[in-house]
């Protein structure tokens, strides 16, 4: 099943925005950083101009609650906690391999958003909660991909691990020898 290890990067610079503006800073720095954006890019994403946004993270300017809004709701975007992300499920050790958490197709900045499952019910499961959850699209195994494709109305793309089987049958061709 899907879990949140930790409270996302837009709850995160929420919190910090009541604590104080100094947390706020350091929070949306650290967040801008492990988004692996500059304050540039988050400029351009956000439409906060490049030069408030310099302001507000040298601390010498208070964000206002409009731009704070707009600095949340890009947060949430970009990290895909409205929409714009792809749900994967597979085993924890698949999950495990998949570096990026974040591809950039076309125009668009999409997150990948993991869904740990071992067994079909489970996989089944957790792809009703990707859906629910807002995914905009799912990757998944061919053993779960057409009854998932019948309960979901997202599109589905499904896994076909050619290399990886292929080292599986060496693997088990040696075990036998």
């Amino acid at each position: 099943m899907y879990q949140h290890n930790s409270m996302s990067n837009a709850d995160r610079v929420m919190r910090s925005a009541f604590q104080s503006d100094e947390k706020l800073r350091e929070t949306l720095k650290e967040v801008l950083a492990e988004m692996g954006l500059t304050a540039r890019e988050f400029s351009k994403s956000s439409g906060i101009p490049q030069s408030t946004l310099y302001k507000i993270l040298s601390g010498h300017r208070e964000p206002n609650i409009t731009t704070l809004r707009e600095i949340v709701k890009t947060i949430r975007q970009l990290e895909g906690s409205e929409g714009n992300f792809i749900a994967i499920i597979a085993a924890r050790p698949v999950l495990d391999k998949i570096s990026e958490k974040k591809m950039r197709i076309g125009e668009k900045m999409l997150t990948l958003r993991e869904y740990s499952a071992t067994t079909i019910e489970e996989a089944i499961i957790a792809a009703i909660r990707a859906e629910r959850d807002g995914a905009s699209a799912l990757v998944c195994a061919p053993i779960v991909s057409p009854t998932v494709e019948k309960l979901l109305s997202i599109p589905v793309a499904t896994i076909i691990p050619k290399d990886s089987v292929i080292r599986a049958i060496e693997v088990a061709a040696r075990k036998i020898e």
